[in-house]
């Protein structure tokens, strides 16, 4: 697959009025695709990996029905590249339930983190977000996970509840939605008051929110009439300020 040809941004678009973003499966795969040439059979490589994702085994209470890998990348003209892998954290502020502790994801795949599809979705968010972020300094984080719901018990995506995640920006991506039920995206105003609402229904529909002016939450997953499980697979894309003493580090000389 060859590179994308186009530009690489530096910076994403100024901000707009709203905090954030609904684009229809139709608009990311339209944008996508001024990138390169991703046929079906790419999707259908990067949907599956889903498939192989390890229990998240951070869950409370030993729960076993959310799957989960992550890694952290910088967007540059050759595309994404992986940060050295490290625990992911978020603050009990920003997160009581699971806030304050170092959790060490297993990693995306190398084949799924070297996917240009991969990097052309991430250009495509990065220039649909609510507001400016600059990548030349900024890093990318990427969650793939998996919520099962089985007739023992729902899938809850947003265990915390309403909450934020500590980012300046994240996407909200749908790859998979089978035998399920439930699962309503909501954001909220920084009074936790509804300002939106919507089922992702198709693969590739995204909601993008500027972490910083809203809070948001996922309703639970209930698994189909008639069906014993089903799945619900999101891909998450953060976009943050990268730490200052990461930057020394890719850049020795500036010690």
């Amino acid at each position: 697959m060859p590179e994308p040809s186009m530009p690489e941004p530096s910076m994403s678009a100024p901000s707009t009025s709203a905090p954030y973003v609904h684009l229809s499966a139709t608009d990311v795969l339209e944008s996508v695709a001024a990138y390169g040439e991703y046929g079906e059979t790419e999707i259908k490589q990067l949907r599956q990996s889903w498939d192989g994702l390890p229990v998240d085994r951070f869950m409370k209470g030993g729960a076993s029905y959310r799957r989960r890998r992550y890694s952290e990348f910088q967007l540059t003209d050759r595309g994404l590249v992986r940060a050295p892998h490290g625990a992911f954290r978020q603050s009990l502020a920003v997160n009581p339930l699971h806030g304050g502790v170092a959790r060490e994801f297993e990693p995306v795949e190398q084949e799924v983190a070297e996917s240009p599809l991969l990097t052309a979705l991430v250009r495509t968010l990065l220039a649909r977000l609510p507001g400016s972020f600059d990548s030349a300094t900024g890093g990318i984080g990427i969650h793939q996970i998996r919520i099962v719901a089985s007739r023992e018990a729902e899938g809850l995506p947003a265990p915390e509840g309403i909450h934020e995640d500590g980012h300046h920006f994240v996407a909200q991506v749908l790859l998979r939605r089978e035998n399920v039920e439930g699962g309503v995206s909501q954001v909220y105003d920084r009074e936790k008051n509804p300002l939106f609402r919507t089922l992702l229904t198709e693969p590739f529909e995204t909601v993008v929110i500027d972490d910083r002016r809203v809070f948001h939450g996922v309703s639970a997953v209930e698994v189909a009439e008639g069906t014993p499980v089903g799945v619900r697979d999101m891909m998450l894309v953060d976009f943050f300020p990268r730490r200052a003493e990461q930057d020394a580090s890719d850049h020795p000389e500036s010690r």
